[in-house]
């Protein structure tokens, strides 16, 4: 791969398919973000209660990971543009439902309408990862990969930002109309993309049983090709301690400003962005010889790990910005450098079922610890900062843990191996 890839500006520039997605992308991250902090502010409103914000997590994710095997097969069996266009249009109208929520005993309603948002999204981002290997070279992907994480990165720095200070001074109302309106925008620039796609064959017969059958494929495919099934489990090990970390950020927010608990929220989220945008673009300067790649993953693991534990022993202020950068630049490059292995080792027609089978992994693993973290903090086994400490440690520990056994079993995959 060159040295710049072809340059993110030269990119978006020159390939009109990949720049109307990534432009869809912006605008809905964007409402994303607002969304997101806006329901942290509600649920911290209305019930007060540490498992109640933790609930608001795992509903995040729960839901996701339970369709995500069927999601797979959908995203590799139809038409993906039409998927991710039908998928912003639903959730266009599924989060006006936020509007109508306004006492403790609604708080229920939360709950269902993310999981409905949730499970419409399940379908439409494995859609959009599948895509990016089709609309790019191959020397082309590291740069695309990096640019969409950057983005996210971004967008979450200042969806989170902006949507705290709106949700403080414009009220929740307008942050979740603006929500619906951004999957609008988004729809409008996918349904002027044209994304090629390889599958192969059409679907037949009924959903329900081509479901059972293509996930039972697709868990085949990584079972029997342990390049893909290791690194699979990429994010999951970064997740199993960081996810209840990032869920305690929320906490910290309340708790470093509890009188403007929405802004200071958003402002710890922004740094979260800011990092998870450093590290794939310093990742993709530094690192460019794949062979390194799979200790990289494992050591990003115990890097924000170790950052997290530095923000346990710190007084609750905005001194642990810094930190908080720094361990989510580690995440992110675990993320992106991820997500690339995968497309690269993975056929086209396999490419959705293996991308909806890393988000259920993740998922799963992001809801239990979410899950133990917030019934520790709920029956005060430990306070916040202990229980911070402990999922932290997770991180080292499985981080050292995938250093051990994978990086051994990743000698030999060299940079230009393909991997059918």
């Amino acid at each position: 791969m060159e040295s710049s890839g072809s340059g993110y500006l030269s990119l978006l520039k020159r390939n009109k398919a990949f720049r109307r997605l990534w432009i869809g992308n912006v605008v809905s991250l964007f409402g994303d973000w607002f969304n997101t902090i806006a329901l942290y502010s509600l649920i911290l409103q209305l019930s007060g209660s540490e498992f109640a914000l933790g609930a608001v997590f795992i509903t995040k994710m729960l839901p996701w990971a339970i369709a995500a095997p069927v999601a797979g097969v959908i995203v590799d069996r139809f038409n993906r543009r039409r998927i991710m266009l039908a998928a912003d249009l639903l959730r266009a109208v599924v989060v006006l439902g936020f509007l109508f929520i306004d006492s403790p005993g609604q708080v229920y309603l939360i709950y269902v309408i993310i999981a409905l948002q949730v499970m419409i999204g399940s379908v439409f981002h494995p859609a959009q990862t599948s895509s990016i290997p089709n609309l790019t070279t191959k020397e082309d992907l590291l740069t695309a990969n990096t640019l969409m994480a950057a983005t996210w990165s971004v967008l979450l720095a200042l969806g989170a930002a902006i949507g705290g200070i709106a949700a403080e001074y414009l009220g929740l109302h307008t942050v979740f109309l603006i929500d619906s309106a951004t999957y609008l925008v988004s729809a409008w620039f996918i349904y002027r993309a044209v994304i090629p796609q390889d599958t192969d064959k059409k679907p037949t017969g009924s959903i329900v049983r081509l479901a059972r059958s293509e996930v039972l494929a697709g868990w085949r495919h990584i079972r029997h090709k342990p390049q893909i099934g290791r690194i699979v489990l990429a994010k999951a090990s970064w997740v199993l301690g960081g996810g209840a970390c990032v869920y305690m950020l929320a906490l910290l927010g309340e708790n470093i400003s509890p009188e403007h608990h929405a802004a200071s929220i958003g402002i710890l989220f922004a740094a979260r962005g800011i990092g998870t945008g450093i590290g794939p673009v310093l990742g993709r300067l530094w690192f460019k010889d794949r062979e390194k790649w799979p200790a990289l993953l494992g050591v990003s693991v115990m890097v924000s790990g170790a950052f997290y534990i530095m923000i346990g022993f710190m007084p609750w202020s905005y001194l642990i910005i810094l930190p908080v950068v720094v361990a989510h630049a580690a995440s992110g490059l675990n993320w992106v450098f991820s997500t690339v292995m995968l497309q690269e080792r993975t056929k086209d027609a396999f490419r959705g079922r293996v991308f909806s089978t890393d988000w259920l992994i993740v998922m799963s693993a992001d809801t239990v610890s979410i899950l133990a973290a917030s019934l520790v903090l709920e029956n005060h086994l430990m306070d916040l900062r202990q229980t911070l400490i402990v999922f932290a440690s997770l991180q080292l520990i499985t981080g050292f843990f995938w250093l051990k056994t994978v990086v051994p079993r990743e000698r030999g995959y060299g940079r230009k191996k393909a991997f059918p």
